[in-house]
């Protein structure tokens, strides 16, 4: 079976290390190598389904035996690209007083992740599906790990923007230890203007996160099959 690139491990280390820094804790090394940790969050019937991808028999290739790699490249871009240029764009209140407008941000930036990258995420596995038995076998194999970590995925990135929310507090509190008064608008400013672009950056780091499957498969997609000589 085709090897994925090591990026594409789950792995969410540069989003965890922002998210610390942030935090101001620090980042544990991991006990457990990440196989291993994979490994306890199986079930049984999880682990059926991996082994059927795994060891099931191919599924015949299609007529759609070229896939077009090149096509369903351009398309990850372009997508990819629209979500970092609608992260770079600040459409919260210049002077916002409290987290709300920024939790709305956060929380409407993270389900346009979702609804973009769900899709591709389907059209490679087809394309993948249409190219090779053994590429069908890797299609089947993203399936079962994303059932499997979708969930805990999901658990952990809605925790981001409570960690936001006490960055946040955390800035402004200190503005206003800083100079004993309530911050003028220049003042606010300025923290604000750290704020957003720690925000941005997070954001950023969740794509990147959001997006190793994506690149995994794409990876896929551009290996060489051998040919198939009768």
């Amino acid at each position: 079976m085709a090897q994925v690139s090591q990026r594409t491990v789950f792995n969410g280390s540069a989003l965890v290390r922002l998210l610390s820094r942030l935090a101001d804790t620090g980042v544990r090394e991991p006990r457990q190598a990440t196989a291993d940790r994979l490994s306890q969050w199986f079930g049984w019937t999880d682990a059926i389904s991996l082994s059927a991808a795994l060891e099931g028999i191919p599924a015949a290739a299609s007529s759609r035996q070229r896939a077009f790699a090149n096509a369903e490249e351009r398309e990850c871009a372009r997508a990819r690209t629209a979500l970092a240029n609608a992260i770079a764009e600040d459409g919260t209140a210049a002077a916002a007083a409290d987290f709300a407008p920024f939790r709305r941000r956060y929380l409407a930036l993270q389900q346009a992740m979702e609804a973009g990258i769900g899709p591709l995420r389907g059209r490679l596995r087809a394309a993948l599906a249409a190219r090779s038995p053994a590429m069908a076998r890797l299609a089947a194999v993203d399936v079962v790990m994303e059932q499997v970590l979708a969930g805990r995925e999901h658990s952990l990135l809605a925790g981001v923007p409570a960690l936001l929310e006490k960055h946040f507090t955390r800035l402004s509190r200190d503005s206003l230890s800083t100079t004993g008064e309530p911050g003028s608008e220049a003042q606010a400013g300025e923290w604000l203007h750290v704020f957003r672009k720690d925000m941005k950056n997070v954001l950023l780091a969740e794509l990147d996160f959001r997006f190793q499957p994506i690149e995994g498969l794409l990876e896929a997609l551009r290996m060489r099959q051998p040919e198939c000589h009768e």
